[in-house]
């Protein structure tokens, strides 16, 4: 209970504070004199008063989130939210070079570090889905060794949507339960795991999410076991997810059958190409 009164405040303490400093940004410009480097230092305040945490909840995670062509960007993204709002933890957007990487709907996102810099040991390895990216992915032998070395050793492996796919490829979902995307997620019996048909599906260190949106949930899920569920329900509601679609039609199972037959049509031997391809990579 200590912990949580401490957590509220703080948050509320962030909340204002981001809050005034962005409405109130152009008043206090024109009404402060103008300053020199030496008076900026003396009067320079943080941003948000984070003594009132408690001090578990800082911890230095390693985070390592891959990124290669044409990756689904919503994959990425609501896990790196999520994520990026573990205090202590440093966040690396990885990819083969620090240019920049286009994704399937393409949003550039700009890498902050190459497989060589990353930390040899990470608390956490990300992997986004995609299409055909994915397939190109799986062939790719200096992203499956990185995927593979790093995944070996982090302390959760993790992925949304297909980039499951790319885990399988990479043996490191041999007898584990796993999910991904419905059109793919029996693909994943090429590399040993076992296909269950959940949006996040944990089994021991391995947490995978379904498709696309599940990664919100998938980033969820990881903060309350790096920190704990109250942390988790917090950035839950910093975020604001609560979610009402306004129609029911994200699964298979709920949607309209038309939509189902389209669909399934548009992605028809995706499942078959990523099973061959996983096998490729398993060598």
């Amino acid at each position: 209970m200590k912990n949580r009164r401490h957590f509220m405040a703080g948050a509320l303490g962030m909340l204002l504070a981001g809050i005034s400093s962005r409405l109130l940004a152009a008043d206090a410009d024109k009404a402060t004199p103008a300053t020199t480097p030496e008076t900026a230092k003396t009067d320079a305040k943080p941003e948000h008063d984070m003594s009132m945490m408690p001090p578990e909840w800082t911890q230095p995670d390693q985070i390592a989130m891959l990124l290669y062509p044409e990756f689904t960007a919503l994959d990425l993204i609501g896990p790196q939210y999520m994520l990026g709002g573990l205090m202590g933890a440093t966040v690396h957007l990885v990819s083969s070079s620090l240019e920049p990487v286009t994704s399937d709907t393409k949003v550039t996102i700009v890498p902050t570090a190459t497989y060589d810099d990353v930390p040899k040991d990470l608390t956490v390895l990300f992997i986004p889905g995609g299409g055909e990216s994915v397939i190109k992915a799986l062939g790719d032998e200096k992203l499956m060794a990185f995927v593979r070395d790093r995944g070996s050793r982090a302390k959760f492996v993790t992925s949304t949507c297909t980039g499951s796919l790319i885990l399988a490829g990479a043996g490191l979902l041999e007898g584990y339960k796993a999910t991904s995307h419905w059109v793919a997620r029996d693909a994943l019996v090429a590399g040993g795991a076992i296909p269950v048909n959940e949006r996040v599906v944990r089994d021991r260190n391995r947490i995978t999410g379904a498709g696309v949106t599940a990664g919100i949930d998938l980033g969820l899920t990881v903060i309350a076991e790096l920190r704990d569920p109250f942390y988790a329900q917090n950035m839950q509601l910093l975020a604001e997810y609560a979610p009402k679609p306004p129609f029911n039609a994200g699964t298979p199972e709920t949607a309209p059958k038309e939509a189902v037959a389209m669909m399934s049509a548009m992605f028809a031997g995706y499942s078959d190409k990523a099973q061959t391809a996983i096998k490729k990579a398993l060598g």
